[in-house]
């Protein structure tokens, strides 16, 4: 008797992933060297222009141009006009591809638009306490990168997940009202798809669902509004949707184990500025 063996299922291959903890804009006049920036770093130009010095040569970036640079390759970012810039501390924590560096992106925000809306909306300055939104933010942003980069390369394993135009776009929209009392279905209606659609492209592209995403968003617009003493906990509560300031403080409290009047104290301590 022959016993037939039924064929091993498909193996996915991994996706890189990527961490990202900040992300912050600096303004430069010309001639101004970019100073202080993490050793491994993306770098997108938001108006004017920089020189990338690497051993390789230099390059301009400009206006709307992303670079990613890992912390052993030597470099030196000058602006050339004057320039605003986001730098971000984003790195390869599961490196499944060999990426050169620098990798150069032109045109980022032009071809990854909803991205780009993020970056110019929502820096991230909580350095010392990365978020889940962080994570989901630094997948985001670096899945960009790489499909730009396949796609500029003419490799065939096509853009990965996380690029997914449709989520940035959705995530893009809900920082500009995180405040709105939005639900799964008009998240959905905005990219023209069911709620079951919207999730599975959510969890494909930043392993969460559009509910999770949403709640991180608004933690985070909530912990840059808590550095604001001028604001109570009662606006901020309504500023990020919630319906009370009860309903605001527990869920608050539940993602980010204090009580919001309680990380508004202990983060000004920590930097009053």
């Amino acid at each position: 008797m022959t016993t037939v063996l039924p064929d091993a299922p498909a193996i996915e291959a991994p996706q890189p992933q990527w961490e990202m903890s900040r992300l912050w804009h600096v303004t430069l006049a010309v001639g101004d060297d970019v100073a202080g920036v993490p050793a491994s770093l993306w770098l997108l130009v938001l108006r004017g222009a920089v020189a990338l010095e690497t051993l390789d040569g230099t390059r301009a970036l400009r206006g709307g141009d992303a670079v990613v640079v890992d912390g052993a390759t030597a470099r030196r970012l000058t602006a050339i006009d004057e320039s605003e810039i986001a730098v971000a501390d984003l790195r390869l924590s599961l490196p499944t591809r060999l990426l050169p560096s620098p990798l150069v992106v032109p045109g980022f925000s032009a071809r990854h638009p909803g991205v780009a809306a993020l970056i110019d909306m929502c820096p991230l300055r909580d350095a010392c306490t990365p978020s889940t939104f962080a994570a989901s933010y630094g997948g985001l942003v670096g899945a960009a990168v790489v499909a730009s980069w396949l796609e500029d390369t003419g490799r065939p394993d096509g853009p990965p997940a996380g690029a997914d135009p449709v989520v940035a776009e959705v995530m893009a929209e809900v920082m500009r009202r995180p405040g709105e009392a939005w639900t799964i279905e008009e998240m959905a209606g905005l990219a023209h798809l069911s709620r079951s659609a919207l999730t599975e492209r959510f969890r494909r592209a930043l392993g969460r669902s559009p509910s999770e995403v949403l709640r991180d968003v608004r933690m985070q617009v909530a912990r840059k509004l808590l550095r604001d003493r001028g604001r109570t906990v009662t606006q901020i509560a309504f500023a990020v949707g919630y319906g009370s300031t009860a309903a605001f403080s527990r869920a608050f409290s539940a993602h980010q184990g204090v009580a919001p009047q309680e990380w508004r104290t202990s983060s000004l301590a920590r930097d009053p500025q």
